[in-house]
């Protein structure tokens, strides 16, 4: 069993299916699943855990839908994940991350070697999905952070 004290969540691909909608006034618009805002919400949130978000855009549109789920810590705009992972968790033995492309990798491996836990959706790329100890039955957006919590929270030892 293992003890974690932080869920790292991509946005793009992981809580949503990767799709941006710009219309001719520059408005984005990006879908997320309720399932998923539950999971975090209602079982995630209760458990213990504390949600980040750690995504490489920046919109509004994020930041909205976190305050509706109840998180705080929200880093949008970085380029390099792995730099900020370092900058605002000590002990990545304790963090579990799910994310489904190429620039979740560098913090995914270092969650790994430190013994963590990692997952993806079951649409991310192959060299996540040959890394993750969880992939999930459903897509980015369509459900995988809920499944993934769900597994996780079977996953992790609350008495540590």
């Amino acid at each position: 069993m293992k003890t974690i004290k932080y869920l790292v969540m991509d946005v793009d691909g992981t809580l949503t299916d990767g799709k941006v909608y710009i219309g001719n006034n520059g408005e984005i618009c990006k879908a997320f699943c309720v399932k998923d805002g539950y999971g975090i919400r209602d079982l995630l949130i209760p458990s213990g855990i504390i949600p980040i978000i750690i995504t490489g855009r920046e919109s509004a549109i994020i930041f909205n839908r976190c305050k509706e789920l109840g998180i705080a810590r929200i880093y949008q705009g970085i380029s390099d994940k792995y730099s900020k992972l370092i900058d605002i968790v000590d002990d990545l033995s304790s963090v579990a991350y799910i994310g489904d492309d190429i620039n979740d990798l560098s913090c995914m491996k270092a969650i790994i070697k430190a013994n963590g836990l990692v997952g993806c959706p079951g649409d991310a790329v192959n060299q996540i999905q040959k890394i993750s100890d969880y992939v999930s039955k459903y897509n980015g957006g369509e459900g995988a952070v809920r499944d993934f919590i769900e597994w996780l929270i079977s996953e992790i030892d609350y008495n540590e």
